[in-house]
């Protein structure tokens, strides 16, 4: 049985940027629980995390607010590589009684360093269904683009 484009079950994507701080710099933020609340709500949210175990088989768990209607949406996973200063794997799943929004994502963090910057690419793959694969892109941009306010290094003058 063959599959038409949008039957499948999940979707994945792929953004990258790069970024003007150091891998050791971006690496560091993405396991820490304050920086993680900073850079990783899209527009619109807030972000709390509340456990962040950086170690592989450890775990973590966020919560996203909305601005406007205060409605939250609760998520977490677990580490399953780290290899410093180059990449994160991570498991993810958002917490909810809707089945066809519980599955499990992979989040595969790559950072390679160019000259003085990082080139920071996230693929994420298992998106529920009802998540467009449009609006995880826009999210994880808007993630990105918050991440380098937090971490870049102001131009030289």
């Amino acid at each position: 049985m063959s599959t038409q484009p949008g039957e499948t079950e999940t979707g994945s994507i792929e953004i990258s940027r790069v970024i003007n701080a150091p891998a050791e710099r971006i690496y560091n933020a993405f396991l820490d629980a304050d920086a993680l609340g900073k850079f990783s709500p899209p527009a619109g949210y807030t972000a709390t995390y509340d456990h962040v175990e950086p170690e592989i088989g450890g775990t973590y768990h966020g919560t996203f607010t909305a601005l406007e209607t205060k409605e939250s949406h609760s998520f977490g996973g677990e580490y399953v590589e780290l290899m410093p200063h180059k990449r994160i794997v991570q498991s993810d799943q958002f917490e909810t009684d809707t089945p066809e929004m519980q599955s499990v994502m992979t989040v595969t963090i790559t950072l390679e360093e160019v000259e003085d910057s990082t080139t920071v690419t996230v693929r994420q793959e298992g998106i529920p269904k009802p998540i467009p694969e449009e609006d995880a892109a826009t999210g994880w941009g808007m993630s990105l683009e918050n991440l380098a306010r937090l971490v870049e290094f102001p131009e030289a003058e």
